[in-house]
């Protein structure tokens, strides 16, 4: 993990991040984070009944026109942490009852990572670590994690290239997903529960895009062709049209209710069984954390203090 030259997402940027020099992702030689907390709007045996213990990392490598997390993902908004910050948040939110350490959009922070879990579990950090990302990953990075990590929680976003060059100004999206999710499964293997909680394995989550139901069922089919009903899938309706797509016509609606029902059965059919699927009312903001930065300063002061 040289960040002399980084290449720790498929961008490969190789900018000099030690001197502070910015990439794609937007994050330079410090860690950002915009939010942690107790969180209990992820899948079921992620929340659980306490809520995950999210962090959410400013900037990102994929910086998709639509997301939810715009503010923090593409305008990088956040607060600087160091290492031993890190490594007193997570041990701080074990203490308030999380089921697990959600690291939420985290690859351009790896190397930091590594050593704030280390130091963590060396203080007695005991509950599983969850890696939520976007699929969109480097294999030799991921293999720095193999050991720390017990549960992936991935997205798969497009089969279409057209797509992801479309929505995240990305090459080769499907291809380097599905490599990093073999890569995956092979640290975690198969799904492990105790009392609804899940210990280790992989969700795979896909939200579908408005008038793309032809290529939600290439990803499902894809990821059921690799993994069978060993892994969990995530089928999401969720996607929300928020302000700055406005002038985006494709993205400027919602999906329908009859697009999404067609997606699930069409992934009965063929043989998922492992699914989680939402019903009522998903696509409003309210999944959206908060952001605010003052916020996170005072939570900051009272944890590290």
């Amino acid at each position: 993990m040289n960040l002399t030259s980084c290449t720790l997402c498929p961008r490969r940027c190789k900018v000099n991040r030690t001197l502070g020099e910015i990439g794609f992702c937007g994050a330079g030689n410090k860690m950002k984070i915009c939010n942690f907390s107790l969180y209990l709007y992820e899948e079921p045996p992620i929340s659980g009944t306490k809520g995950s213990g999210a962090i959410f990392f400013s900037c990102c490598p994929l910086k998709c026109l639509y997301c939810q997390n715009y503010v923090i993902s593409t305008k990088n908004q956040g607060v600087e942490i160091d290492i031993e910050d890190l490594t007193k948040i997570a041990l701080r939110l074990q203490e308030q009852g999380a089921h697990n350490i959600n690291l939420v959009t985290p690859t351009h922070y790896i190397p930091w990572i590594v050593e704030a879990l280390k130091r963590a579990k060396e203080r007695g950090l005991r509950i599983p670590i969850v890696y939520n990302c976007s699929g969109y990953e480097n294999v030799e990075t991921l293999k720095e994690l193999d050991g720390l990590i017990d549960i992936y929680l991935p997205d798969f976003k497009y089969y279409e290239e057209k797509l992801g060059r479309r929505y995240s100004k990305v090459e080769n999206y499907r291809e380097i997903t599905t490599a990093a999710l073999l890569e995956m499964y092979r640290q975690v293997g198969e799904i492990r529960m105790e009392d609804g909680i899940m210990k280790r394995g992989m969700i795979v989550r896909h939200m579908m895009l408005p008038e793309e139901l032809e290529d939600s069922k290439r990803i499902l089919k894809t990821l059921y062709q690799m993994f069978g009903n060993h892994i969990c899938y995530s089928i999401m309706n969720q996607y929300t049209p928020l302000p700055w797509v406005e002038k985006i016509p494709s993205l400027n609606k919602t999906v329908t209710e009859e697009d999404y029902q067609t997606l699930i059965d069409y992934a009965l059919d063929f043989g998922i069984k492992n699914a989680y699927m939402q019903e009522g009312e998903t696509q409003k903001d309210s999944f959206i954390p908060s952001f605010d930065q003052e916020t996170v300063l005072e939570q900051l002061k009272k944890t590290t203090c």
